[in-house]
């Protein structure tokens, strides 16, 4: 559990607990199930300032890069300042596709920030008051920016990276344990907190 909570892959944690490395890896994707069906139920509506964006997992491609990139997993992230993330797999990023999840993740009236992508666009005849950046011209502006969710997908790629590929099949559980190591915060309060789930399920 403790090299789980430190990042290291299950390889390396079987080479430093003198266990089979078929042992780690079984071991290390049992936890990342329960942290995943945890995060699902912790999940409540966000209110106040959110940071909302998309962003793109996969690995190195030739092509087009971003929004539409083919063979990349598409993730939707809100983020309350100050406060947790949640992140959801996504088809694509279209208005249509977004909307319902804002809808069921932030309550009304509450501030959301976003860029320029035309998806948003719903959002300037909604219930939130809607403020956007237009990244081709500046990252800030003041308090318009999405810093705090971009700051998330960094933190999420650099994690994974390490992994030297995720299967899609189980890329959503590396998905929310990098929410996971994102909203406990500290490595003693991520591992007093995987103790804490185990408790509850054991």
């Amino acid at each position: 559990m403790k090299y789980f909570v430190a990042g290291s892959t299950a390889r390396t944690a079987a080479e430093l607990a003198g266990i089979h490395r078929n042992t780690s890896i079984r071991f290390f994707h049992k936890l990342r199930e329960k942290i995943a069906a945890k995060q699902q139920s912790r999940s409540e509506p966000f209110c106040g300032k959110i940071e909302l964006d998309e962003s793109y997992f996969g690995g190195v491609r030739k092509g087009k890069r971003g929004r539409g990139a083919a063979g990349k997993i598409a993730v939707f992230g809100l983020l309350k300042r100050g406060g947790k993330v949640y992140t959801q797999i996504i088809l694509d990023a279209q208005s249509q596709t977004l909307m319902p999840i804002i809808r069921e993740k932030i309550e009304p009236d509450s501030i959301v920030y976003t860029d320029c992508w035309r998806a948003y666009n719903a959002l300037d005849v909604s219930e939130f008051k809607h403020y956007r950046i237009n990244h081709s011209k500046l990252f800030a502006k003041k308090h318009n920016h999405i810093n705090g969710i971009e700051n998330f997908w960094n933190q999420a790629k650099r994690h994974m990276r390490k992994f030297n590929g995720i299967p899609r099949q189980h890329f959503n559980l590396f998905l929310k344990e990098c929410e996971w190591r994102f909203n406990m915060g500290s490595p003693k309060d991520l591992l007093n907190d995987l103790k804490k789930i185990l408790k509850e399920l054991y």
